[in-house]
């Protein structure tokens, strides 16, 4: 079970911080590849628009039930001076490691950022003419 929880900002938009097992991606050779958890922080206009958005992302399995951890005051920092609004680190052991944006957390190393697979073919097939 994951843990989280939420702060509702004066605007009136929220952040919600939840805390993941890290998502697979490919063999375990660097150095988030460990097997463990991440701290995932989320800004959006209400709760249930913030877990949509990871889903979106293919974090299909993921819920907020209560609110037993809800986001620090540097955690609510981070993620708002984010122009995403969307950040992740290791959770929660280490305070001195920075924010990364989520698609370094989902990034799929068989394909690159470009579109390319490793034989330098594009992943994309040909229109029928």
């Amino acid at each position: 079970m994951s843990g989280g929880g939420f702060i509702r900002l004066p605007g009136g938009s929220v952040v919600v911080a939840l805390s993941l097992p890290r998502p697979p991606h490919g063999a375990p050779a660097g150095l988030y590849d460990c097997g463990c958890r991440v701290r995932v922080l989320v800004h959006a206009v209400n709760r249930q628009r913030a877990l949509t958005r990871l889903r979106n992302l293919g974090l299909r399995a993921v819920y907020l039930r209560g609110n037993s951890e809800p986001p620090t005051p540097d955690e609510i920092t981070a993620v708002l001076h984010h122009p995403d609004g969307l950040v992740w680190r290791e959770a929660p052991e280490d305070d001195t490691e920075s924010w990364h944006p989520i698609r370094a957390l989902l990034r799929n190393p068989a394909f690159p950022v470009g579109g390319e697979d490793p034989d330098g073919d594009d992943e994309r097939p040909a229109s029928a003419a």
